[in-house]
């Protein structure tokens, strides 16, 4: 079984993603941690549980979602990984938190890019790489089919959906990607979104109003 831990995090409430299997090994999702304390938080959590930290993922490259790459590459020794398509996302982020006044450490470029339909091994199980793009043009989302959930990112969320006025966002794109790639899985997965509460791929089929 996969346990999910998350973290709501900075400035802009972003969720960081702890996914722990029954070997305590854990994958980082969008560490966003960006204030001394949400990092200490972090490292200590992970201390705590005894946990062997093996990847570190980016759903995208947006500043909220990247500020404690540099953090978590450096400590645990891992490489980042993305879709290739945000890499000029990532080489932008650095003037967007000056420009946002939260500046931060840049994030260690990718160690490798991860294919969409890729299946990233883990243990027992296995998460797929869905091509979700529209907020960002190589957003990702993660898929379990056998413990039926999905990590997001900024695609779709609670009863709405991730802004599409960023550089490299498209609204059409992003409603295609959650149709074709989110709303083909089962009701019952659950959605943990960039952004506040879980939900469920059936509640946001009939209630989502941007998807009506």
């Amino acid at each position: 079984m996969i346990e999910i831990q998350y973290f709501a995090v900075n400035p802009l409430q972003e969720n960081t993603y702890l996914l722990i299997n029954e070997k305590k090994d854990c994958i980082i999702i969008d560490p966003g941690c960006y204030f001394e304390e949400e990092r200490k938080e972090l490292l200590e959590y992970i201390e705590k549980e005894g946990l062997n930290v093996t990847r570190l993922l980016n759903t995208h490259c947006h500043f909220d979602h990247i500020f404690g790459n540099r953090l978590v590459a450096k400590t645990y020794h891992v490489g980042l990984e993305i879709h290739r398509l945000e890499q000029t996302v990532l080489d932008r982020s650095p003037q967007v938190g000056v420009m946002y006044n939260i500046p931060f450490e840049p994030s260690p470029m990718p160690a490798r890019y991860m294919e969409e339909g890729e299946k990233i091994l883990f243990g027992q199980h296995e998460l797929e790489v869905l091509f979700t793009p529209g907020h960002s043009p190589g957003s990702i989302s993660f898929y379990c089919a056998e413990e039926g959930f999905v990590i997001s990112g900024d695609v779709l969320f609670y009863q709405s959906i991730g802004r599409t006025d960023l550089p490299g966002g498209h609204h059409e794109t992003l409603l295609n990607s959650i149709r074709q790639q989110l709303f083909v899985l089962p009701d019952g997965v659950k959605v943990y979104p960039g952004h506040g509460q879980p939900t469920t791929i059936g509640f946001e089929k009939k209630h989502n109003p941007f998807l009506q």
